[in-house]
């Protein structure tokens, strides 16, 4: 059995945590820095239900997971590692990121309201980091501004940050050190601190996804970082469709979705079947009184939202950025617009120097989703994926949200398709045709009347 003091001594070695000085780590903090836990599947892990510390209702992370933490004397600890990292986009798509514990985004972060935090940050970037704490209010001096509140993390150095939550909330991290390369290269995870009582906005599922946006050209596998907004994948939790993973929620289920978006524009999230009301931004909770129902929630650049509803309706429900460019992947920008033009002849003529050549467009692209097109490695097709009644015709950020009955409490697995019940299905009309209607002409309008119609009513004029 080996010696637990080799572990340790091991386990330094692994982490790089043997570079460790007494500059960079407070006094506090003294001591070996805990366990960092490393996760590479793409798919969501069941949540973390806390195994000590405040009680809480864990979330579960999109595509994603939870970082465990350790005890110690009062401090809720967690390691952090910024590294290089491989993330599968969707399947038959890899690419080259940076991110933290072997993923982008990083592990999600729970607390409580209250909870003493002690976050080691170990940086084995190829060049300086930080990590700011978006939302969260702190002591200036853990702000995480690089050169403004605290020096630059060093590549192979370890920092420490400690703070108390002092509110509940969303909110989410990422550096402020070369901040356009480095989240143009996926560095960001989320932040959520729980309410002190368990029973204070109380779900029974609370998702949590960050949306995020890279350049990668096809064939490609790294993101171009001086993009400043022609970017060609929108992703949820750096996934494309048909790679995000479904929300899946138990009919009567009370469900929380909550994200944030650290892209370089705006994203109305729309979600089909159900109006909901948005409970929760990155600056706190939204009193009942300010609430309103919605369908869509417009999620601004750096801004983070939370909206709730009950699940009380059976079936595959869409959700979605509505900006219709967001729900596609790579290759759409420099096709040209070819509807209506008959180009047959022409392709003939380039087939015989191009075998492989396509005429595309001519009806629409709705066909590209149907054919099995030839592209280059590690490349996405711009629309793709399947349901139970054909091509699905998406991609980017989309996913669908299935509610269904009979599910466990902590059941998050794929059911598979919706079952219909008989005659649900808008289906093909095959009877007689109903007779066209046409609408009765306006009354013909005389100078006179026109006048008095556009006459504005005593004392309102201006």
């Amino acid at each position: 059995m080996d010696n637990p003091m080799n572990k340790r001594r091991n386990f330094l070695r692994a982490s790089g945590a043997a570079l460790l000085g007494a500059a960079t780590v407070s006094r506090a903090a003294q001591g070996a820095v805990p366990e960092a836990p490393m996760q590479t599947s793409p798919n969501m892990q069941p949540p973390l239900s806390p195994p000590n510390g405040r009680p809480y209702n864990p979330v579960a992370t999109l595509n994603g997971w939870t970082l465990p933490w350790r005890m110690n004397r009062g401090w809720k600890e967690f390691h952090l590692i910024a590294e290089p990292v491989r993330r599968q986009i969707a399947p038959g798509m890899t690419a080259n990121l940076w991110g933290y514990n072997g993923q982008s985004p990083g592990p999600t972060i729970e607390c409580v309201e209250g909870d003493k935090v002690r976050i080691f940050v170990t940086n084995r970037l190829p060049e300086h980091t930080t990590i700011h704490w978006h939302g969260i209010l702190l002591p200036n001096g853990m702000d995480g501004v690089g050169g403004l509140t605290q020096p630059q993390i060093p590549a192979g150095k370890t920092f420490v940050y400690e703070f108390e939550m002092k509110k509940s909330g969303t909110f989410m991290y990422h550096p402020h050190a070369d901040e356009m390369v480095q989240m143009a290269m996926g560095m960001m995870g989320f932040l959520v601190v729980h309410p002190k009582n368990p029973n204070f906005m109380k779900v029974d599922r609370d998702f949590v996804f960050l949306l995020n946006a890279f350049d990668i050209e096809p064939g490609a596998a790294t993101p171009r970082v001086n993009t400043m907004l022609d970017f060609n994948l929108w992703c949820w939790n750096s996934r494309a469709f048909p790679g995000i993973d479904p929300f899946v929620v138990r009919t009567g289920d009370r469900v929380r979705i909550r994200f944030g978006n650290l892209t370089m524009t705006n994203h109305p999230v729309h979600m089909h079947g159900y109006d909901f009301e948005v409970t929760c931004t990155d600056g706190g909770w939204v009193p009942k009184s300010a609430r309103w129902p919605e369908v869509t929630v417009d999620v601004a650049v750096g801004q983070m939202r939370a909206f709730e509803f009950t699940a009380d309706v059976p079936g595959d429900w869409a959700i979605h950025c509505h900006k219709s460019h967001h729900v596609m992947n790579a290759m759409g920008h420099g096709v040209p617009t070819m509807i209506g033009v008959d180009h047959r002849g022409v392709a003939q003529k380039i087939m015989k120097l191009v075998p492989d050549y396509m005429v595309m467009g001519e009806r629409g692209m709705a066909d590209m989703g149907e054919m099995e097109m030839p592209l280059p490695d590690n490349t996405l097709p711009m629309m793709t994926g399947h349901g139970p009644f054909g091509p699905l015709e998406m991609g980017g950020m989309f996913t669908v949200v299935k509610v269904r009955d009979g599910l466990a409490r902590n059941d998050y697995k794929d059911p598979g398709w919706f079952k219909h019940p008989p005659g649900t299905v808008a289906r093909e009309w095959t009877g007689e045709a109903p007779p066209a209607t046409q609408a009765k002409p306006a009354p013909a309008v005389t100078p006179d009347r026109e006048f008095r119609a556009r006459k504005p009513a005593s004392g309102h004029n201006h």
